[in-house]
């Protein structure tokens, strides 16, 4: 009877995320360095997108497409609209930072470190993609 609960009780600690940061932190450094380089990152991201807010103006570039342009006749295919859109950047940054670290840690536990690495690194990809498209906007690139 005591076994069992202990074992119930080891299952249950396993599958804390705190526990799983701590095997992280302890044993797969690589993983660690790849979330920190996905943290800060995103975090880069975050304050480049709120610096490029620019609230001030009525109207900014949004989005770019060709099929787009070509539809509305547009040259270039770029979209104008209020400021407020632009705040899906900041709000992508704050997804890609905190959701797909704690993302990162779940897969961990359940797949594995090479599926676990394997996410962070799309994860950062997605994040510089993400970058550029901000930079092509704002015409700063």
């Amino acid at each position: 009877m005591k076994a069992a609960k202990k074992t119930k009780e080891v299952k249950e600690n396993k599958n804390k995320l705190s526990v799983v940061w701590r095997e992280v932190c302890r044993k797969q450094k690589s993983l660690l360095v790849a979330m920190a380089v996905l943290a800060l990152a995103s975090l880069l991201l975050l304050i480049l997108s709120f610096m490029m807010l620019r609230p001030n103006t009525s109207v900014v570039i949004v989005g770019y497409g060709d099929v787009y342009g070509e539809i509305a006749g547009i040259s270039g295919g770029y979209r104008r609209s209020g400021w407020m859109m632009m705040l899906a950047f900041p709000i992508l940054a704050l997804i890609y930072g905190l959701l797909h670290n704690l993302l990162v840690l779940r897969i961990y536990r359940r797949y594995g470190r090479d599926t676990a690495m394997a996410f962070a690194v799309i994860s950062i990809v997605l994040v510089a993609a993400t970058l550029l498209v901000l930079f092509r906007l704002v015409g700063e690139w």
